[in-house]
């Protein structure tokens, strides 16, 4: 080549067509009269190496190939357990069947695979124990319709419904879970009197509340489902619970106090109205006596009058006696008529005795 004439011909240089080597030329000299290695020879001991070939030949390849078919298979194969689900994403976009419990495969790294658990979730809002105390956190005072502060604890049980809308909608469906349910509570219970959240109407108010959540959940489509809402305790906070039984305690007391008096106010009512169905009953009966009465006496009237028609005189003397010994039947004094001969009544008869069925002895006997 040109270069390589200019090691001897010239005698110019003799360390190519750069001249000098860095060394000086001091150095050994090649074979070709230069003392460094030519464009040309760095050429040909590469394509020798390559001639010669790779370490461990074609063995090598075919190994290198079957590893990355092995990595591309462990990648591609996956399974879902029990109780999940999974949604295969082709380009991060979901496919439209869902992967259910089993092995499967995909196009890795093309496609990708989310597992959705199924099994029932439960969050715990608030802080309020059995007994009322407070442990820590405030998420569970609320105020009561009125005016009354009350710290529930409740549990909210879910489960996905929608697998594709719980991945993607929502952000943090958890998070959407545990606040959609905490607003819906505070909304009941901001409608409630404090006895219904305390004692006497919490079956009603977690119906209505997970009733809420659902509609709050649906309307942002994250794709689960509200199975129950378990109030698991309700009591005022300890700050203020003393004054709160004091309120409670007066309460019964004052119902106690209005019961016994509706219980004294039936008594007396019953007594009452017993006395005035029993003054009828006895108006009743004097009446009816007074009509049956009068209806015998004009019935016996009629009869007198009858007999009277038919024979006056004996009628007429007939009700004189009857009169007179009606009259007279109860009178202490005897009135006797003077007899023809002038004789009044004997001076010894025991007239007084005659009337009391008694026989008493004349005086000198």
């Amino acid at each position: 080549m040109p270069w390589e004439s200019n090691g001897d011909g010239g005698g110019r240089n003799n360390g190519g067509p750069w001249g000098q080597a860095p060394g000086g030329g001091g150095g050994p000299r090649r074979p070709n009269g230069g003392n460094t290695p030519n464009l040309e020879e760095i050429l040909n001991r590469g394509r020798d190496q390559f001639r010669g070939g790779i370490p461990g030949g074609r063995w090598a390849i075919i190994g290198g190939l079957l590893a990355l078919v092995a990595f591309w298979g462990v990648n591609s194969i996956y399974t879902v357990d029990p109780q999940e689900v999974g949604v295969e994403l082709r380009f991060g976009a979901p496919k439209p069947d869902l992967s259910m419990p089993g092995l499967h495969f995909h196009l890795w790294p093309i496609e990708t695979v989310e597992r959705v658990p199924l099994t029932v979730n439960q969050i715990t809002i608030g802080s309020a124990n059995s007994t009322g105390t407070r442990t820590t956190g405030d998420d569970g005072l609320m105020l009561s319709g009125d005016q009354n502060i009350a710290d529930v604890r409740f549990s909210v049980f879910w489960a996905v419904s929608d697998p594709v809308q719980y991945l993607f909608n929502v952000r943090d469906p958890e998070d959407m879970v545990r606040n959609a349910a905490e607003s819906a509570m505070r909304e009941v219970v901001g409608r409630r009197p404090a006895n219904d959240v305390f004692r006497d109407d919490q079956a009603g108010i977690a119906a209505e509340v997970q009733q809420i959540t659902q509609g709050i959940l649906d309307s942002y489509g994250l794709g689960v489902t509200v199975s129950q809402i378990s109030i698991e305790g309700a009591a005022p906070p300890a700050e203020v619970a003393d004054a709160f039984n004091e309120v409670q305690r007066a309460e019964q007391d004052e119902d106690r106090v209005q019961e016994e008096a509706r219980s004294y106010a039936n008594t007396l009512l019953g007594d009452a109205r017993g006395r005035a169905a029993a003054l009828r009953e006895d108006a009743a009966a004097y009446t009816n006596r007074v009509v049956q009465e009068a209806t015998g006496e004009a019935e016996r009237f009629n009869a007198i009058y009858a007999e009277y028609v038919n024979s006056p005189e004996v009628t007429r003397k007939r009700l004189f006696l009857e009169t007179m010994e009606e009259v007279l039947g109860k009178s202490e004094k005897v009135l006797i008529e003077n007899g023809t001969n002038g004789q009044g009544v004997i001076p010894y008869l025991p007239l007084p005795g005659l009337r009391s069925g008694t026989t008493t002895t004349p005086a000198g006997n």
